[in-house]
């Protein structure tokens, strides 16, 4: 991450943009705005930002559908900005790879927080690892490193947040971890997230690892969490 936080702000309202402009500024952070999902994407590529504040409702292309293109080449943090009651969008979102979301109407003052934690976050995983970043079974490699998970020597593609929850699970084999343990550790203490997206992570991540001879698994405890075992 640069030393001065680039944000890219996403939102089909002017007002929005007016709003943050002001605290982001107060905050040495530089800006840059889009105002349609087209746009969103051509200038999530050709600015680099540091992180994205995506909104929902967008012309052109939803944030939903920027969200998603976006997590196939990039990690780049992204908060999902929705409007009051749109519950699937946000559980969608943290689905689709989004690190946080805000409810509208919003704080300017509690986005700026919440970027803030997301940046800590982020600079924290990109710390240099241990040795245990690389974990190896037989026919699974995961890399926390390079946020690379390769089956069979085929590299799959996972989004940043799903490769974070195999890394944590398949760090303490045979060990069952909750739900909200499993939350505070990839999202932080500080994410007021839905426990259900954690459901949702698993059944694709066990889609994408799962073959006929595998020797690994995710196992639900139910009551209590999930385990990966090694057999």
């Amino acid at each position: 991450m640069s030393s001065t936080p680039h944000i890219l702000i996403c939102d089909d309202d002017p007002i929005v943009h007016e709003s943050l402009r002001l605290y982001l500024d107060n905050e040495h952070y530089t800006h840059s705005d889009a105002f349609d999902g087209d746009e969103s994407l051509k200038l999530a590529h050709e600015d680099k930002p540091d992180l994205i504040l995506l909104d929902v409702m967008m012309p052109q292309m939803n944030g939903l559908d920027v969200c998603r293109e976006l997590r196939k080449t990039m990690s780049t943090p992204i908060i999902i900005l929705t409007a009051k009651g749109e519950e699937i969008d946000r559980v969608l979102g943290l689905e689709l790879g989004a690190d946080d979301y805000i409810v509208k109407p919003f704080s300017p003052r509690e986005v700026v927080a919440r970027i803030k934690a997301v940046l800590r976050r982020t600079e924290s995983s990109q710390e240099p690892s241990s040795s245990n970043g690389l974990l190896r079974f037989d026919g699974l490699e995961i890399n926390i490193e390079n946020y690379s998970v390769k089956v069979n020597s085929k590299a799959i593609a996972f989004t940043p947040k799903e490769v974070e929850i195999l890394h944590l699970l398949a760090s303490h084999p045979g060990t069952v971890m909750s739900r909200d343990q499993i939350l505070r550790s990839v999202w932080g203490n500080d994410f007021d997230g839905d426990l259900r997206t954690i459901d949702t992570h698993i059944k694709r991540i066990r889609q994408k690892i799962t073959y006929d001879g595998s020797r690994w698994n995710i196992s639900t405890v139910y009551g209590v969490g999930y385990k990966f075992e090694v057999s």
